[in-house]
């Protein structure tokens, strides 16, 4: 049995670090509160990317890079809402702060 934190405290985490910090964050799509599963879209400029919390064998959660590599906006939304069609309980989370993966590697990781 694994000691994650559910899914909306981790998110409740990075949104109030994120906003504290002077960045923005909010949440695009709520999932299943306890075991619903987090993507992260992070804004850089005119471009977007997502990555997404995934548990490995060894139990340990890592952030992956995943949906278009192209970075362009429309794509990464189409992205998201095709995933979260095929996914309800899926929670996405869209970052513009600078250092971004810090924040996320800090507050989603270290649970």
């Amino acid at each position: 049995m694994s000691a994650r934190l559910p899914t909306h405290l981790s998110v409740a985490a990075l949104l109030r670090r994120v906003n504290d910090s002077g960045g923005m964050a909010m949440v695009r799509a709520s999932g299943d509160a306890t075991t619903g599963a987090l993507l992260i879209l992070i804004e850089e400029g005119r471009r977007m990317r997502a990555i997404e919390r995934m548990r490995g064998l060894d139990d340990r959660d890592s952030m992956v890079a995943c949906g278009p590599a192209s970075g362009e906006e429309r794509e990464v939304e189409d992205y998201w809402r095709a995933r979260r069609a095929r996914d309800p309980d899926l929670w996405v989370v869209e970052l513009s702060v600078a250092g971004a993966e810090r924040f996320v590697a800090e507050t989603i990781l270290s649970d």
